[in-house]
């Protein structure tokens, strides 16, 4: 307990201590905790001010000069630092004598010209030291190497070195290194045998140019037999020129136990070549890169045609990069160097075209890597290449950052390769048009990230893989048919595409993980991967996402069942929908249950409205709404039906009505009704089949012309009426001269009280027009029938003019003719004909009005408004 508080306030003083020394010098290098980072500043001294605490400084790419004493002595608890390209030819000897704890020191590339031996004394925990690329004029070491037991890393030499003594070496002799690199001048000029075989290390590098003295290579190599490394370098052997002596210059390469050998850069011909091979061959190396080497063939190089003599190269690893000349790949025009080789890299090569021999020759590699060169499809592709029994091996085909464009040459070429189950073809320029593509049931990945892909680019993929990334390839569409053909695929990478939405039927029964991160899709939710059943991995960060209750939702059920895995939540995810919510994290998106529960705002909506429906009802009720609306009905209709009585208006009648009565009511229709309305003035026109029916004709034909030439038809109704068929007949025709327009010109006249729901069912038509129309009934007493006819005058209108009717024999005074016209408004009411009264009966219920009802209290004018049927009609009182 006691040091973890003590280590507490330890801290908090440091911070100050670091806090103070900040304000009161401020350093332009930066400081993060215990690093302080100074590069590329232009310094010509190290910066005071630096907290003392520093563990870490970097003050390379500057231009110091001088390191003194005082310049890190405060600087105790300093364990890295690195002085690389500088100027720095001085540096005083107790500069590090504070310095103890020191662990990595690089002077590299400085103009050092003696190996600081003296200043080292205190540094014995040094572990890497970088002295390469000085102005030493010797590599001699000093005593003091002998102390640096704990030294992994050393790297020395420059420019001026010309020769390498057997002495210089000799304190590292029991300090086994992990790293041992040296450099030389531009042509080492003198190396004394053993120089090199005191030293124990695992990999050692060689920056020594050979130009001069070639036959130095075989007393160096020799030094190093019976070593084991696992890396064998060798940079700029030849700098200037090719070689083209005849002395096996590698052949000390057979007796060292080299896993990996890598020649970088210098001038290689075909000799030099066969020569580094073919000993190669010999040992035990298996890794062998050649990596931005300058090849050309000897000018008098020439092609004998016999067989090569590289037949044996085993390796399981063969790098060729940055090498201008393709012809490197066929240096003695053969490829029988790459028969054993398992994993074969041709990067940067620059080569255009594949000859057929080379997929023979290529028997043996399971991996082939032809990236970052200019190969097209009928570069890669020859058609009269026979592909059968080429490539028996081969698992990963990886040709990415070519010019390859269609993926039906892919499978053309693949299809012989039984082995195949990658394919990386990143980089290039497939998938923009519709192709055929025929694949083996083998290859189960597919990587194809930056091309430009569309839509139509799923037809042309293998069904059978496991794993395709077609990221930052311009798709904007997906194929889902593809993904329900593709049943095993567990891994999909799409990101970086122009997505504009997720299919909500994508299905994928085996996906594992899903990448579709930096797309344009605004919208997922619950049941988006509802069809992934497998689906744990997902990356859909980056997306102009809507923030909706769909999305919520989606993200609410994804992180509570923690079955779905989101690798870049939160930070990935933001609104850009609506406005008002523009970058706020999708995190932060609380919409409230009510809005995003839609069971919850259905019970709500349905509540509400049955509450303001039963409201509605209530005031219908109080205020006595529907006796409103069916008056206003009732006004509306009326209104129409006079404009359709008014587009009449011009027609001609024989008679102001036609009578229909039975044959027991002749006696009251000759004494009462034909009297009251034939001697007016002016007189009615009636017709009676008694009198005005015309001789010869049939009665049918006579009711019908009659009806047809009446403005209007008076029902005399009794019991008579209704046991008379003829009175049936008549009925029937003026319910069908009254189809399509208004019942107006029907008059009911109840000679004796009848109940509709008695009449016989025959007589619906009857039952309808006494439920639906007010009627006249036939006053016994004799004071109320003078109103009764007051109101038939009301209701036939006034008597205009008739025309008289050929043939016809009548009562009243005959007359030119009958017109339809609209009659004068009432006084004192402001309705006009076609205009239906607020207080008639609603339609479909029966109203009965006695004449002469009401009249101790009502004004007689108001009791013949409330009679009118339909109309309000004006009338003289008689």
């Amino acid at each position: 307990m006691f040091s973890l508080v003590k280590n507490s306030w330890t801290n908090v003083l440091l911070c100050i201590q670091m806090t103070v020394v900040a304000s009161d010098s401020i350093s332009p290098c930066s400081i993060t905790g215990y690093s302080a980072n100074c590069k590329g500043l232009n310094l010509d001294q190290v910066p005071p001010g630096l907290p003392a605490s520093l563990e870490s400084l970097d003050l390379s790419f500057n231009k110091l000069t001088a390191i003194t004493n005082k310049d890190l002595a405060h600087l105790t608890q300093l364990r890295s630092l690195n002085l690389e390209f500088n100027n720095i030819s001085l540096i005083e000897d107790e500069a590090f004598a504070s310095n103890a704890l020191l662990k990595e020191l690089s002077v590299f590339n400085n103009s050092l010209t003696q190996v600081p031996s003296k200043l080292l004394e205190p540094l014995t925990r040094l572990r890497s030291l970088e002295m390469s690329n000085n102005l030493f004029a010797s590599a001699a070491l000093g005593e003091v190497f002998s102390t640096l037991r704990e030294l992994e890393l050393l790297s020395m030499g420059g420019p001026l070195l010309l020769n390498l003594s057997r002495e210089d070496f000799l304190p590292l002799r029991w300090t086994p290194l992990k790293k041992f690199a040296i450099k030389s001048a531009s042509s080492l000029q003198h190396y004394d045998p053993g120089t090199l075989s005191v030293l124990q290390t695992d990999q050692m590098w060689f920056d020594v140019a050979l130009d001069q003295k070639p036959e130095i290579l075989p007393l160096m190599l020799k030094d190093l037999a019976g070593k084991t490394f696992a890396i064998l370098r060798f940079r700029n052997l030849f700098e200037f020129k090719y070689y083209t002596g005849s002395q096996d210059l590698f052949k000390g390469l057979r007796d060292i136990a080299a896993r990996q050998l890598v020649i970088f850069r210098g001038k290689f011909n075909e000799n030099l070549l066969r020569m580094a091979l073919l000993n190669v061959q010999g040992s035990a190396v298996k890794d062998l890169g050649l990596v931005a080497i300058d090849f050309a063939r000897s000018p008098d190089f020439v092609n004998d045609g016999l067989e090569s003599s590289v037949t044996d190269l085993v390796l399981d690893n063969l790098l060729l990069q940055d090498i201008s000349n393709p012809d490197i790949l066929r240096f003695d025009w053969r490829f029988t160097w790459l028969s054993r080789v398992v994993r074969l890299t041709i990067r940067n090569v620059n080569f255009n075209y594949v000859p057929c021999d080379s997929w023979e020759e290529m028997r043996n590699a399971e991996t082939v890597t032809i990236a970052g060169n200019r190969l097209t499809d009928e570069a890669l592709y020859n058609q009269r290449c026979d592909y059968r029994s080429s490539m028996p091996k081969l698992r990963v085909l990886n040709a990415n950052t070519n010019e390859l464009a269609s993926l039906r040459v892919l499978s053309a070429l693949t299809a012989e390769w039984t082995a195949l189950r990658e394919l990386d073809v990143s980089h290039n320029k497939l998938g923009s048009t519709r192709e055929s593509c025929t694949w083996k049931q083998n290859v189960t990945k597919l990587v194809m990230h930056h091309n430009m892909v569309d839509q139509v680019t799923f037809d042309c993929l293998p069904t059978t893989l496991l794993y395709l990334d077609m990221s930052y390839s311009n798709l904007d569409l997906l194929d889902t048919g593809y993904f329900r053909q593709a049943t095993q695929l567990q891994v999909l990478l799409l990101s970086g595409n122009k997505i504009k939405f997720i299919p909500s039927g994508w299905e994928s029964p085996n996906l594992l993980r899903l990448a579709v991160d930096g797309n344009s899709f605004g919208l997922i939710g619950e049941g988006s991967f509802s069809r992934m059943p497998r689906l744990v991995n997902l990356t859909a960060g980056n997306n102009p996402y809507h923030c909706t209750c769909d999305l919520h939702a989606f993200i609410q059920d994804t992180l509570g069942k923690g079955r779905l895995s989101i690798t870049d939540w939160p930070g990935n995810y933001k609104c850009y929908h609506p406005e008002p919510l523009l970058e706020m994290t999708v995190a932060k998106y609380l919409p409230g249950r009510l809005v995003c529960d839609v069971r919850l705002v259905i019970a709500v909506s349905v509540v509400t409205t049955a509450a303001v429906a039963f409201l509605l009802v209530g005031l219908c009720h109080v205020f006595n709404v529907p006796w409103y609306l069916k008056a206003m009905y009732l006004i509306l209709r009326a209104q129409y039906r006079a404009r359709q009585e008014q587009g009449e208006a011009g027609r001609v009648y024989a008679y102001h009505a036609f009578i229909s009565y039975s044959h027991s009511d002749a006696e009251w229709v000759r004494d009462h009704l034909l009297p009251c309305l034939e001697n007016c003035d002016p007189p009615y026109r009636l017709c009676i089949h008694e009198r005005d029916f015309q001789p010869g004709k049939w009665i049918i034909d006579n009711i019908i012309e009659n009806i047809e030439d009446s403005r209007k038809v008076i029902f005399v109704l009794s019991r008579n009426f209704v046991n008379s068929e003829w009175c049936n007949y008549e009925l029937y025709f003026a319910h069908q001269r009254a189809i399509g327009k208004s019942f107006n010109d029907v008059i009911l006249v109840v000679k004796e009280t009848i109940d509709p729901e008695s009449l016989p069912s025959k007589y619906c038509k009857l039952k309808k027009m006494l439920s639906t129309k007010t009627y006249l009934e036939w006053p016994s007493e004799p004071k109320r029938q003078a109103f009764f006819w007051a109101q038939m005058r009301g209701v036939l209108g006034k008597a205009t003019p008739t025309g008289e009717k050929a043939g016809g024999g009548g009562g009243g005074q005959p007359t030119d003719r009958v017109s339809m016209v609209e009659l004068p408004l009432e006084v004192g009411d402001g309705k006009g004909e076609g205009e239906e009264d607020s207080t008639a009966a609603p339609a479909g219920q029966r109203q009965v009005v006695p004449p002469g009802a009401n009249n101790d209290t009502e004004p007689e004018s108001l009791l013949l408004h409330k009679v009118i049927s339909y109309q309000a009609i004006p009338i003289e009182v008689v």
